[in-house]
C-alpha cells in the first residue's frame, strides 16, 4: 500500500478489524476435498501494515480456512509491518526454518499479497532449496520513475512517525508487539524492488511491463497475478483510499509493476484489498471470488506436484 491516501487505511486497518473482529478459523479446519492439498505447505504472506490475523480476522480474508478445507496445509506468516522487504524476509526464513524442523517440512509455497512478493522472493533468492514456488499477488518485481513518485518513501516522509505508531500497534494487536518496525528501512522500497530485480533475478521480465518471466527459473516454479479495477464496491471503504491513475493499476501497485514469473491473470476486476478479499469479502458485482482464486492456485500447484 503505497501512496498517502492508502495510508488512512493503513492506519485504521487493525482499529477496523479488531473493532469488527469474528470468531478465530479452526487451525484444523474439517477437510471437505484434497482440491488443494499440495505436496508441500502453502506459507501466506502479508504486505506492509499487514498482520497474520486480528482477533482471529486473517489478513488473507478466509483464505487459510478454505484451503485447509479443501486438503492443503497452510501457515500463516507474521513479520514486520514496516520494514525493509529484506528485513521482513529474514524473519520469514526464520520462521520457515523453525517450522521445517518442527514438523519436518522440505518446502514450502510461498504466496506473498503486496509487499508480500519481494519478502518471499528474498527468500527464494537466498534460500531456494527451502521454496518449490512463490506465486505473488499485486507485488511488484520491477517499479518505474512514475512508480516510485508515488511510493512508499513519500508516505514515510510526510508521516513518519504515525507510520511507525501505527505498525507497532497492529502488531501488537495481532500478538506480534516483539517485531521490529523500521520506517527508515521501508523508505527505499523502490529503490530496493528495482535491486532485488538484479540481485534475485528468476522470474522477473526482462523489460519493465514484459511478460517474458519464466515459470521455472532457479528450481522454482513462479506466478503472478494482479487486479486492475482501483473501485470495485461503494459499500467498502477501502474504495476510498485506492488511487485511480493514468496507467492500469489496483489502486495502489500498476499493472505493469506486478508482472512476474508466469502471468496467471493482470486483468481481475479487483482492487489491492479486494485481491485479499477484504474489507471482510466486499468486492465488485460479479467478480471472481478472491477465496476461490487461492484454491484454483494451490491446485495449480498441486498438480505440478509440489
Amino acid at each position: 500500500m503505497f501512496s498517502s491516501r492508502l495510508s488512512r487505511l493503513a492506519w485504521g486497518w487493525g482499529l477496523l478489524t479488531a473493532l469488527l473482529g469474528t470468531p478465530a478459523a479452526s487451525q484444523a479446519a474439517t477437510v471437505t476435498s484434497n482440491t488443494a492439498q499440495t505436496r508441500y505447505p502453502i506459507v501466506l504472506v502479508h504486505g506492509f501494515m499487514g498482520f497474520d490475523d486480528i482477533l482471529g480476522v486473517d489478513y488473507f480474508y478466509q483464505v487459510p480456512e478454505d484451503l485447509r478445507r479443501n486438503g492443503a496445509t497452510v501457515y500463516v506468516a507474521a513479520v514486520s509491518q514496516v520494514n525493509s522487504s529484506e528485513a521482513r524476509g529474514e524473519q520469514l526464513l526464520k520462521q520457515m526454518q523453525q517450522w521445517a524442523a518442527r514438523d519436518g517440512v522440505k518446502k514450502f509455497n510461498l504466496i506473498g499479497h503486496s509487499q508480500g512478493g519481494p519478502t518471499a522472493r528474498y527468500v527464494g533468492g537466498v534460500a531456494p532449496q527451502m521454496v518449490a514456488s512463490i506465486t505473488t499477488v499485486a507485488s511488484p518485481s520491477r517499479m518505474s520513475v512514475q512508480d516510485a513518485d508515488n511510493n512508499i518513501a513519500k508516505l514515510i516522509n510526510n508521516y513518519s512517525s504515525l507510520t511507525s505508531a501505527f505498525g507497532s500497534f497492529v502488531a501488537w494487536l495481532s500478538g506480534n508487539s516483539k517485531l521490529p518496525q523500521d520506517v527508515n528501512a521501508a523508505k527505499n522500497f523502490a529503490d530496493e524492488v528495482n535491486a532485488f530485480a538484479t540481485r534475485f533475478p528468476a522470474g522477473v521480465p526482462s523489460t519493465y511491463c514484459g511478460l517474458d518471466g519464466k515459470e521455472f527459473e532457479g528450481g522454482m516454479y513462479l506466478y503472478s497475478v494482479t487486479g486492475n479495477k482501483p473501485k470495485t464496491n461503494a459499500w467498502d471503504i477501502s474504495d476510498q483510499a485506492m488511487v485511480e491513475s493514468s496507467v492500469p493499476s489496483d489502486g495502489a501497485i500498476p499493472v505493469c509493476a506486478a508482472h512476474f514469473g508466469k502471468v496467471l491473470r493482470d486483468d481481475y476486476p479487483w482492487n489491492h484489498i479486494d485481491e485479499m478479499n477484504h474489507v471482510f469479502g466486499l468486492i465488485g458485482k460479479g467478480a471472481p471470488d478472491p477465496v476461490a482464486f487461492y484454491r484454483t492456485q494451490a491446485n495449480r500447484l498441486k498438480l505440478k506436484g509440489l
